[in-house]
């Protein structure tokens, strides 16, 4: 684990990330902010782009808490079938758009609190919801921000609790709003888990990591 960086170093990493990607978007596809929280959901321990591709036929036909509970979890298993934990995940669905229907009128809730309230929904799937749809900057980490924080110094924790508190304590507030978009691309493309490609990362001569690769 690398020691955490100073405040301007901070500033200076997350500014080469602005000037290189000033708007990063999240790579699950989604159009409104019940197919989101299903798509983050259905993310849990799959890829975005196999996700992607299951729920592309999956929402054109089931994009509100009514229509994927008309559908039933026949019918939804079947298009998620290719997704990891799908079985579990689809009962989760179901669950969710139940609570939807009967406690929020239909509507995806703003809150934290709410948002962990629904079966399927962890504290990561609610803050990517909070700042992708509701923009309030919430940090979620994953694999690629857990590892890029501890191997970099820009936020380093024994656990991703410890690490979003990192990255909320420690990134300038200007940053704050896009930060785990900037630190999931970067871990997922540039600072990757097994030979980082560190030759082609802006931020090589501000990172901490020891075993920077040729």
């Amino acid at each position: 684990m690398a020691k955490q960086l100073p405040y301007m170093v901070l500033k200076e990493i997350f500014s080469r990330f602005h000037a290189a990607e000033p708007e990063p978007k999240g790579e699950l596809e989604h159009v409104n902010a019940y197919t989101l929280v299903v798509a983050v959901a259905l993310s849990a321990q799959a890829t975005d782009a196999g996700v992607n591709k299951a729920t592309r036929e999956l929402f054109k036909i089931a994009d509100t808490p009514e229509k994927m509970l008309a559908l039933g979890i026949e019918g939804l298993t079947e298009h998620i079938k290719t997704i990891g934990l799908f079985r579990q995940k689809a009962k989760n669905v179901i669950k969710m758009s139940q609570i939807l229907v009967d406690v929020y009128g239909g509507e995806v809730p703003s809150s934290r609190a709410a948002l962990q309230s629904l079966p399927g929904v962890g504290r990561k799937t609610a803050n990517v919801v909070l700042n992708m749809w509701w923009h309030y900057p919430a940090q979620a980490v994953d694999t690629h921000i857990f590892r890029l924080g501890n191997r970099s110094g820009i936020a380093p924790g024994k656990d991703v609790n410890v690490v979003e508190r990192a990255i909320e304590d420690n990134v300038p507030a200007e940053y704050q709003q896009h930060a785990h978009h900037w630190m999931i691309l970067h871990g997922r493309y540039t600072c990757v888990a097994r030979k980082p490609k560190c030759a082609a990362c802006i931020i090589r001569d501000l990172c901490e990591f020891e075993e920077k690769t040729l």
